[in-house]
């Protein structure tokens, strides 16, 4: 079915006008009526319902009915906040009290005591079902089929129906299409303005993203508003049940987990501190939290209450007025009794003084109708579209029905009407509300498949897109990049720039994993000084260290692992010494060592922690270990990769969905030390055979990944004698095949032969090199090997070197990758592009971004 055109307040007004009474659906669509009276009119004109019968304002009832049951019972709140919205939901659909009843399924003790206490608690449904209006007036209700069973019974037994909507359909304006949120919001505010925000409502998602980024947006532009933020969602009184929870969370809780806390008690914490415990973190607001915390089964919540609104220089009277009620106040802090409290705020909206000025936010799910001459409606996407009561009294289609209602007379509210929607987030299509499937005759899986205008930005040097005002500074260029800035640049431009912007917080694994590289660059300097010290000293110091992130119950796992990691550590360094230093100039160690300053002696081997930094190549860094001339080594506390995936993330063309640039990069650099050498760069995964440690079998060689840079192009080395060693040291076949041929015939075998640039076996297989190379071997071989699966072993043995080591032409290729990347970032710190979310391989590996909470989705 069509859009039906809703009539304007104005039109039935003019139909109403003449009747003593009109019983609306909704009072925001009541309110607009009664704004049109032009007439005087003795009592009232247009009202719901429940106002009727009430003789005010309606009110929750559901709340006042669980305030009443709460103080009087020891029931669990949870089952008597069950049993009042079920009580209530079917008196409201079945027009009865003890209609529920009839439902076995939802009849227990708590049930029938809610239906005993109200019966004699003067609610509002109590007051519909003993209020009619009088025969002799002359009554028009608009929208009947809206009412509820409940609200028909007030009725007389004549009154006119009007209805809310005309014959016609309606056109409803396009929908203005934006990239994201906080574009949106932006085109918002340029709209709004303290002059005209009386004029303007905003329908959203009451509890969704762009609930809040408009209050703030609103807040932040000094234009007044309301119908926002509830007496929960106050930030002191988030704050302070936030406190509250804290006092039962035990010792390990961080001081992150509390960040919203210091922010509303005027704290400001070092970032560094985030991941830190909260007992190992000093500061007078943390102390006073701590104190707080130890003490809180000594307060009772007024208390409790009073030191939170003294410490945070606020007043908190309705909090405390709401603790009464709840009878509360008087009673200690326990954790259940936390729970109880924060469960009825968040099943409760609890009344709060407003002025109702300015803007007016309206919830699309609670909102039917809103009287401002333009709206705004937000997002539209399947979040508007309710969940229909799965209850055994509500009539679902005839919900369904007055849902559908509801939604098409709010599509038309205002005079003119904006609909700004996103048509991606996080690389999906933003579905429509459902409820457009029903009211358009058009297939659609998106906004912009329907009548949509969009709203792009675009870079500033196409002269088009959002001003952008010049500093009349030219950003210093970025000449090198590290590797861990170039992988997590690939991954997401937007998370590189913000972790450029802001502070990290110190955290576990880098804590841990300095004070592991930095005992093993000791070591080489010093062996003589660890092996006399006593064997726990050095895990003393890094459990000293580390203290602050770990409860106690960690500790002896972590000296158990920390002991185990020092040990291989020295086990693998006295096993393989670094060799002679002559090829390198001295130099002293780069940056500070914990264990130097622990055992007080300098590290100044030129041997490690080499720090390099070469503009022309455009990368720097710092190799843990010069293991020889051509051997580069680097510390790993993580899970071991084999060489084939170390390369498979080094791959650039399109880049590893988790690219870790480090061997590549490392061996580009190198290369240019040692020209025309074959080059070693090995991980050293020193926890890796830590339960073969707790054993006692340990194999350091487990621990170990290589891979290798071959200064030669791989058809090159194809035909080297390398490659054919490498053969020979294969499988049985392929050993015996080409010990039988020579190397002399084998390099004559693979002179004129390009290998295929495919790395599947299949394709391998099925390729002309591998046809015309089996028979040049097979020609070349005696009849007693066999051939054919030689040559196989030997095409597989030989992708299996390209998928495991570099070659010249990769890093030439990654050469020119650097380069591009950087005249790419430079554009962007210019100005002249934005920085994207999705990185060279499309949506980024969100495990591997530091700023998620501050990354829309999509490219924005």
């Amino acid at each position: 079915m069509p859009i039906r055109e809703a009539k304007s307040a104005d039109a039935l007004y003019a139909e109403l006008a003449e009747y003593d009474l009109v019983v609306a659906p909704d009072a925001p669509l009541a309110s607009a009526i009664n704004r049109r009276l032009d007439r005087p009119h003795f009592g009232t004109f247009a009202t719901t319902p429940r106002r009727l019968a009430a003789g005010r304002r309606e009110q929750a009832e559901d709340r006042r009915a669980f305030l009443e049951l709460a103080s009087e019972t020891d029931r669990d709140w949870k089952a008597i906040a069950y049993a009042v919205g079920n009580v209530l939901q079917c008196w409201e659909h079945r027009g009865r009290l003890d209609a529920i009843f009839e439902y076995d399924a939802y009849v227990d003790d708590a049930t029938r005591e809610v239906v005993e206490a109200m019966r004699t608690l003067r609610t509002t449904s109590k007051r519909l079902t003993e209020y009619s209006i009088d025969d002799d007036r002359s009554v028009a209700v608009v929208g009947h089929d809206r009412l509820t069973a409940l609200e028909r019974g007030v009725l007389p037994e004549s009154f006119d129906r009007v209805e809310l909507f005309t014959g016609d359909g309606f056109d409803h304006p396009p929908f203005h299409v934006f990239e994201s949120a906080t574009d949106i919001v932006a085109a918002l505010l340029d709209a709004v303005s303290a002059d005209n925000a009386d004029r303007v409502a905003v329908v959203l998602d009451g509890g969704g993203q762009y609930s809040s980024l408009v209050e703030s947006a609103l807040e932040a532009a000094d234009v007044p508003f309301y119908g926002g933020p509830g007496f929960a969602d106050d930030p002191h009184h988030r704050a302070f049940v936030q406190l509250l929870r804290l006092g039962f969370r035990g010792p390990d809780t961080t001081v992150g987990d509390v960040a919203p806390l210091f922010a509303q008690l005027g704290a400001e914490i070092p970032v560094r501190d985030r991941d830190r415990r909260l007992a190992a973190v000093s500061g007078p607001a943390v102390e006073w939290v701590r104190e707080f915390r130890d003490g809180i089964e000594e307060r009772t919540f007024a208390a409790a209450l009073d030191a939170y609104a003294d410490r945070a220089g606020v007043e908190l009277a309705r909090f405390d007025e709401e603790l009464r009620k709840l009878g509360l106040a008087d009673d200690p802090v326990t954790e259940a009794a936390v729970d109880r409290l924060a469960y009825y705020l968040q099943t409760y909206e609890v009344p709060v003084d407003r002025d109702n000025e300015g803007v007016l936010l309206a919830d699309a799910k609670s909102s039917a109708y809103v009287d401002r001459p333009v709206v705004f409606h937000l997002g539209m996407g399947e979040e508007w579209t309710h969940s229909a009561p799965q209850r055994p009294w509500v009539d679902t289609e005839a919900q369904f029905e007055r849902y559908v209602g509801d939604f098409q007379r709010l599509l038309q509210s205002g005079e003119r009407q904006y609909y700004l929607v996103r048509d991606a987030a996080g690389g999906e299509p933003v579905t429509p509300c459902l409820y457009f499937g029903d009211l358009l005759d058009a297939e659609f899986e998106r906004f912009s498949d329907l009548d949509s205008v969009e709203h792009r930005r675009r870079p500033r040097r196409t002269g088009d897109g959002f001003d952008r005002r010049p500093l009349g500074v030219d950003p210093e260029p970025v000449e090198t990049v590290s590797q861990s800035a170039l992988n997590g640049y690939v991954n997401s431009p937007r998370d590189y720039l913000f972790g450029r912007l802001l502070d990290s917080p110190d955290r576990e694994r880098f804590v841990e994993g300095n004070l592991f590289h930095d005992f093993a660059e000791f070591y080489v300097n010093h062996p003589e000084v660890v092996r006399a010290a006593d064997r726990d000293d050095p895990v003393d110091a890094m459990l000293g260290e580390t203290e602050a992130f770990f409860s106690a119950a960690d500790e002896p796992l972590r000296r158990r692992t920390y002991r185990i990691g020092l040990d291989l550590i020295a086990e693998y360094l006295d096993e393989n010494a670094p060799e002679s230093d002559e090829f390198l100039t001295p130099t002293s160690g780069w940056g500070d060592n914990f264990f130097a300053e622990y055992f007080d002696e300098p590290v100044d081997s030129p041997l490690t922690e080499r720090w390099f930094e070469d503009a022309a190549l455009g990368v720097k860094g710092k190799i843990d270990l010069v293991r020889a001339p051509t051997h580069l080594l680097d510390y790993k506390s993580g899970a071991k990769k084999r060489p084939s995936q170390v390369v498979k993330s080094a791959a650039i063309d399109p880049p590893a969905d988790t690219p870790n640039f480090q061997a590549a990069l490392y061996l580009t650099y190198y290369r240019q030390l040692r020209p025309d050498e074959p080059l070693e760069f090995t991980f050293f995964h020193f926890l890796e055979p830590m339960a073969d440690a707790v054993a006692g079998d340990a194999d350091l060689d487990d621990a170990l990944a290589t891979v290798s840079y071959h200064p030669v192009a791989f058809d090159e080395y194809v035909g080297s004698r390398d490659a054919y060693e490498e053969l020979l040291d294969g499988y049985a076949d392929c050993r015996e095949t080409f010990d039988d041929l020579g190397y002399a015939a084998y390099a004559d075998a693979v002179a004129d032969l390009t290998f295929p640039e495919t790395t599947d076996k299949g394709e391998l297989r099925d390729s002309a090199f591998a046809e015309r190379f089996t028979a040049a071997v097979d020609a070349g071989t005696s009849d007693d090997v066999d051939a054919e699966k030689g040559a196989d072993q030997a095409i597989r043995a030989l992708n299996g070197v390209r998928k495991r080591a570099f070659f010249r032409g990769d890093l030439d290729a990654f050469e020119s990758f650097v380069d591009e990347r950087l005249a790419e970032l430079n554009r962007r710190r210019s100005g002249e592009e934005r920085f994207p979310v999705d990185g060279l391989g499309g949506e980024p590996n969100y495990r591997r971004v530091d700023n998620r909470d501050l990354l829309l989705e999509g490219d924005r």
